[in-house]
C-alpha cells in the first residue's frame, strides 16, 4: 500500500481562516508535523459533518471562539503532511481566542499580513493567500 494510498483513507482536515481586527489567527501545536509548526486551527471531519461544519467545530474546540463560516476556499492534498485538506474563511461571532485545547496546542497569534511568511515560511495554498490579501490591509 503507498503513502498515498494510506492518507486518502484517512479523515479530511478542515481548516478556518479566522479574520479578525486586521489579523488572521494562527495556532502552534505542541506537536508538528514536520515542517509545520504554526497553522489555522483545523481537526478532522467527522462523519456527517462537512468542511464548513468541521472548521467552526474545531475553531470552537482548539481556541474557544464561535465563528461562523462565510466562504469555501478550496481543497488540496496539503504538500507537507500529504493529507486532505480543506480551508474555509470564518467570522467571529463571539468570544476571545485562547488556548483551550492545552492538549494539541501550545499558542496562539492574531498575525499581521506581513507576518505570515514568518509564521508559515514555506508560503500559503493560493486561495487562502489570496482571500487574506483581499480581507487584510497591509
Amino acid at each position: 500500500m503507498t503513502e498515498q494510498t494510506e492518507a486518502q483513507k484517512q479523515p479530511g482536515i478542515a481548516a478556518a481562516i479566522v479574520v479578525a481586527d486586521n489579523r488572521v489567527l494562527m495556532v502552534r501545536r505542541r506537536i508538528s508535523e514536520g515542517q509545520l509548526s504554526w497553522q489555522f486551527p483545523a481537526g478532522e471531519i467527522e462523519a456527517g459533518e462537512s468542511p464548513e461544519q468541521a472548521a467552526v467545530r474545531e475553531t470552537q474546540e482548539e481556541v474557544g471562539l464561535t465563528v461562523s463560516a462565510v466562504k469555501f476556499l478550496g481543497e488540496r492534498v496539503h504538500p507537507k503532511s500529504r493529507r486532505d485538506m480543506s480551508y474555509t474563511a470564518c467570522t467571529v461571532v463571539s468570544g476571545t481566542a485562547y488556548v483551550a485545547d492545552t492538549v494539541e496546542l501550545a499558542e496562539l497569534r492574531w498575525v499581521t499580513l506581513a507576518d505570515i511568511p514568518e509564521f508559515v515560511p514555506y508560503g500559503l495554498f493560493s486561495p487562502v493567500q489570496a482571500y487574506l490579501d483581499s480581507a487584510l490591509i497591509p
